[in-house]
This record gives structure tokens, C-alpha cells and sequence, in this order.
């Protein structure tokens, strides 16, 4: 069949050709032989062309053809140029935040479009969480710092869990009270509407909370807690706004209906984590063959992780922690396989790729402000702003006066304050909103959310940095820490492991040390590739470090000024230095030592 279409091909070929060759003109004969000479006419030479047909076109204009790709273009071109423009006024950017300023330029956009005529483009829902938001979860995620986020994990998910519940609660039953006051035209919106409307405007919003964040240089604390929140509490917000939404439907809510709401929070949230571990590993395992063609190993740690956000998504899980567990599992084992040019280039493309979405969600939230309808009801929406205040502000302080009865570091009046005023609400409400039915007022939701979303944006973004300063907040530290400081954090956590041990107690450290046994004696072997899964935990880690000290150097364009502080010492100067520290025991003390640690030394295998 395919050798005769071949032919058939080749003979057709061949008288097109003889026909656009032949001098010989064509009378025409009927009607039909005339349509027929004037489609075969095109091709031929101009003795034979008709006079009456157009002349080639030499420029034509059709926008049509490639407007979505242009616009799309465009647009980003637009953000970049003005995320660029916002640095060459650091006094401007200093008292605004960039976001603001993002904001206002979607204003005037959206205003301008609607001078001329055009329809402003709204973010849609399916945009913002399918395109916009994956690149600045990955990349919160992948360069997530890892020991103070686990270190203050549970006070991390207290803030996200029962934090986001209450502020959902307070939120809502407030509401549905005002909207029982007869004469303020709030009597039709019932309860369930009150708490589902909660839910979406509780969520503290990870892109808005960076934006800030980073900007002002908060302490890593604070960081780490108002950020792991916002990133936390996306599982809350999705369950709980799809239980609500489930519940519109139901004829009647029962107990057998709170408890499969309940456990759907787990599923959503565990869920989410197994599917970004499972696709985490299977990068990992990916990256130990990619030795041979290095140009492609970047694009699997992006593909995995958009895989593992769309999965989560095909089941209603939540995204966000798919990404996060994906970027924290895979970063170590990949950064082992691929080369340093491809960790630079995945390095730089998600800080890229995450700074133009974020500039273009603020710049759609001010164009979509003026694309939408609007529902103003003073009552409603002053009282979603109070409730949301003071419901974040109560929630904060209940949940730290118990947190610091079992934290060693204290969270002080002043980092509760920042925590509170921190709560930045964003686009995952407004898309959110969006997604809601007509079954509910839509529009009065989407009116308030965005209300509340420019309060939180330009009130609480443009004065938080003064109140850091007048607060005296601690700020980060820019000067990063040295090898000698990072060994000997690594050597006290060995330290602190043994101590758990002698003591018989299952702390933290006892989990992390058995963590990373298992890691090294058996995942480290299937993911990484070659020596370096054999290597010695401490030399691969010196390693690491300076090779990335090497490499900043080398950018930096600097050269070290003394040297090593490991190539000085001589084996002289080590055996008298070890003399000085490590005084000799007589045989009798020694052997007082090791009676009390046969007697109090316990091992793992006994205990119970």
C-alpha cells in the first residue's frame, strides 16, 4: 500500500511538472474548464496567467495567525522590562515594594485597555495554578533550606493546620453574624457560604509573602515560619474549599460526612507528599544516566517536578506539597550526578523562570481589578477586613503562648508581631474565587477578596519594613558560613547523636542519625552514581564546600589573600596543638572511664 501511494505521489509530480513546463496555452472551453484554468493558472508563467488575478504579494499582515504567542510575548517582555526599570530607582523601590508597584502597572494597563476600547485579560484560574504558580513553588522548594525548615516543622504545621482552621472559622462564623443583622441586606448569604468564603480568604499566600519577605531581609526564623505557613497551609485551603464546596450539594451534613471530610485532609495533604517523593526518586534515578549527555539533565528535574504538580492535581491533591517533596528529595541525589553546569543552569532558569511569573501574577491582579465586576457592600467587606485582622492576630498569639512551652528558642512579642502582620494574602485566593459558582455571591467574594488582598499587599508590604526597623527586628546575615563552621555544626550534631545515645533518649537527632544511615547504606547506592555514593559522608561534604567556595571565588573575580588555614598547620604544629587539648589520663582514670561507660553506655538493640 505504501510503495503504490509512493507511485501514485511520483506520477503526480511529474505532470504538475510537465504542465508548468509546457509553452502551449489552454483554450477555454465551458464554464467549468474556465474555473479550473483559473486554479491551475497560479503556477504557471506569465504568458499564460490570467489578467484579471492579483499581483504576488509581497508584504502581507495577518496577526491573526500568531496573536496568542505574541501576547503571551509580550507580556513577559513587558514584566521583564519592568522588574528591570524598578532597580535603576533603589529609593522608589526602597520605601514601595516591588509587588505594589507590579500592581499599580496592572492598574494602568487594565485602565488604558479599557480606554481604547479592548477587554482587559483575567487571570483564570486554570492559567495562574497550571502555569504561573509551579515555577515559584519549585523553586521555593528545590533551594529550600532544609535544617530550619525540619527544625521548626512543628511549629511550622500548627501555624498552617490549626492556625489556617481557626482563621477560616473566626472568618466565617463572624460573617454569617453580621449577615443575620436584619436591614443589612446580607440575610440570603447562610452560613455555609460565610465559612466557605473563610477558607479561600485565610490562605496566607506564598508568592506575596515572598515578594515581601525577601526584600525587607528578615531573620531566617521568621522566614522559615511565616514562608513553611504559606506553603503548609495550601492543603487546608484546598480541602476545605472542596468539603464546603461538596457540601452545597449535600441534602443534609451528618457525622459519617465530618468524618470523610476530616480524613480527606490527610489524604490530600499525605497524598501530595508520596506523589512528589515518587516522582523526586525517579529523577534522581534518572539523573545517574545522563552522564553522557549532559545538555538534557535540566530538563528532567523540570519535567519530573511539573509531572508530579499535574498528578497531584488529576486526584485534587494538593499541588504545592508535590512540588515541595519532590524539589527537597531529589536536589541532594541530583546535584551528586549532573555536572556544575547544569546545576547552574537549573539554578538561574527557576530564579528566572519564578521572578517573571511572579511579576506577571501581580501585574494580572491589576488588570483583572478593573476587568471584573464588582459588588461593594461597605458592611460585608470592612467586616472581612476586621475579622481577618483580628482573627490572624489572636490566632498567632493562642498558638505561641503554647509552642513556647516546648521550644527552646522563645518566640518574643516581637517576632509574634511580625508573624501576624505577615499573613499576606494573593493571587491563590483571587484564582480561588474565580472557581466559585454561581450557587454562591461570586461577585461580592471576589469584590472583598480583592480588597483585602490590596490591604495585605500595599498597607502591611509598604509598612512592615519601617516596623522591622522600628522594632529592631534581627535582619539575615548575608555573610555566609565557612567550611571550619559548617564541619563543626555537622561534628556537634554527631555530638549531640552520641549524647542521645549514653542518655537513652529518642530524640530528633537519634531520627536524623538513623535517617541518614539508611540513606547512606542503601538509597545513596541506587541514586548516585559511580565513587561518590562510596565516598565518606565528611569528605564529600568538604568537598562540596570547596568547590563551591572555588566557584564563588572564580565569579567573584577574587583571589584568596592568605592562605589555607588547613595547608598552614604542619604535622608539628597538629601533634602540639593535640597535646595542648587532649591531656593524658593516668591507668587508673582510664580505667574509671570505661567502667562508667560499660555501665551506662546503652545500646540500640536493648532498648525498648
Amino acid at each position: 500500500m505504501y510503495s503504490r501511494f509512493c507511485l501514485l505521489s511520483l506520477l503526480l509530480g511529474c505532470l504538475i511538472q510537465l504542465s508548468l513546463c509546457s509553452d502551449t496555452a489552454v483554450s477555454v472551453q465551458g464554464e467549468q474548464d474556465h474555473e479550473q484554468g483559473n486554479t491551475t493558472a497560479k503556477g504557471r508563467s506569465g504568458e499564460s496567467r490570467n489578467k484579471s488575478s492579483k499581483a504576488f504579494p509581497v508584504v502581507t499582515v495577518d496577526f491573526a495567525h500568531v496573536r496568542s504567542p505574541f501576547v503571551v510575548a509580550l507580556w513577559i517582555l513587558l514584566a521583564s522590562v519592568l522588574k528591570l526599570g524598578f532597580h535603576f530607582f533603589p529609593k522608589l523601590s526602597s520605601v514601595v515594594p516591588e509587588s505594589c508597584l507590579l500592581v499599580c502597572v496592572g492598574l494602568i494597563v487594565g485602565g488604558l485597555l479599557k480606554t481604547v476600547g479592548e477587554t482587559p485579560p483575567i487571570l483564570r484560574a486554570d492559567v495562574f495554578f497550571f502555569y504561573l504558580l509551579p515555577p515559584i513553588i519549585l523553586d521555593a522548594g528545590y533551594f529550600l533550606p532544609v535544617r530550619p525548615f525540619t527544625e521548626n516543622l512543628g511549629t511550622i504545621l500548627c501555624f498552617a493546620v490549626i492556625g489556617t482552621l481557626w482563621n477560616a472559622a473566626f472568618v466565617g462564623v463572624g460573617l454569617y453574624a453580621v449577615c443575620q443583622i436584619k436591614g443589612s441586606g446580607l440575610e440570603k448569604i447562610t452560613l455555609l457560604p460565610n465559612l466557605l468564603f473563610g477558607s479561600i480568604i485565610s490562605a496566607v499566600d506564598p508568592v506575596a509573602v515572598l515578594a515581601v519577605f525577601e526584600e525587607i531581609h528578615i531573620n531566617e526564623l521568621l522566614h522559615i515560619l511565616v514562608f513553611g505557613e504559606s506553603l503548609l497551609n495550601d492543603a487546608v485551603t484546598v480541602v476545605l474549599y472542596h468539603l464546603l464546596e461538596e457540601y452545597s450539594y449535600a441534602p443534609h451534613i451528618g457525622a459519617k460526612e465530618v468524618i470523610l471530610g476530616i480524613l480527606s485532609f490527610f489524604v490530600v495533604a499525605l497524598g501530595g507528599i508520596f506523589v512528589g517523593v515518587f516522582y523526586g526518586i525517579i529523577a534522581a534515578f534518572t539523573s545517574r544516566f545522563t552522564s553522557r549527555l549532559r545538555v538534557i539533565e535540566p530538563l528532567f528535574v523540570f519535567l519530573y517536578s511539573y509531572m508530579a504538580y499535574l498528578c497531584s492535581e488529576i486526584f485534587h491533591l494538593s499541588g504545592i506539597m508535590a512540588l515541595i517533596a519532590c524539589g527537597v528529595v531529589m536536589r541532594p541525589y541530583v546535584e551528586a550526578n549532573i555536572s556544575h553546569k547544569s546545576h547552574t543552569t537549573i539554578k538561574y532558569f527557576l530564579k528566572m523562570w519564578s521572578s517573571v511569573s511572579e511579576t506577571l501574577i501581580f501585574i494580572f491582579l491589576g488588570v483583572s481589578t478593573l476587568a471584573g465586576e464588582h459588588h461593594w457592600d461597605w458592611i460585608f467587606i470592612s467586616c472581612t477586613l476586621i475579622f481577618c485582622l483580628i482573627g490572624r492576630i489572636l490566632g498567632v498569639l493562642g498558638l505561641t503562648f503554647i509552642l513556647n512551652k516546648f521550644r527552646i528558642v522563645k518566640l518574643t512579642p516581637k517576632d509574634q508581631f511580625i508573624i501576624s502582620y505577615g499573613g499576606l494574602r494573593g493571587a491563590i485566593a483571587f484564582s480561588l474565587g474565580y472557581l466559585l459558582n454561581e450557587k454562591f455571591p461570586r461577585i461580592l467574594f471576589l469584590t472583598a477578596i480583592i480588597t483585602i488582598i490590596f490591604f495585605t499587599v500595599f498597607v502591611q508590604g509598604m509598612t512592615i519594613r519601617p516596623l522591622v526597623e522600628l522594632l529592631a527586628v534581627k535582619k539575615k546575615q548575608d555573610s555566609r558560613r565557612s567550611i571550619n563552621e559548617e564541619i563543626h555544626t555537622q561534628f556537634l550534631d554527631h555530638l549531640l547523636t552520641g549524647i542521645e545515645d549514653v542518655c537513652g533518649h529518642y530524640g530528633h537527632h537519634h531520627w536524623k542519625d538513623k535517617l541518614n544511615r539508611f540513606n547512606k547504606k542503601y538509597i545513596k547506592k541506587c541514586l548516585i552514581t559511580g565513587e561518590r555514593s562510596k565516598e565518606p559522608q565528611l569528605i564529600a561534604f568538604y568537598h562540596k564546600m570547596e568547590m563551591k567556595n572555588a566557584i564563588e571565588m572564580v565569579a567573584s573575580g577574587g583571589l584568596p589573600k592568605f592562605p589555607s588555614s588547613v595547608s598552614m598547620q604542619t604535622p608539628r604544629r597538629r601533634s602540639t596543638l593535640s597535646e595542648r587539648l587532649l591531656p593524658t589520663l593516668t591507668k587508673e582514670r582510664e580505667e574509671e572511664v570505661r567502667k562508667i561507660l560499660r555501665e551506662n553506655l546503652q545500646k540500640t538493640r536493648q532498648r525498648v
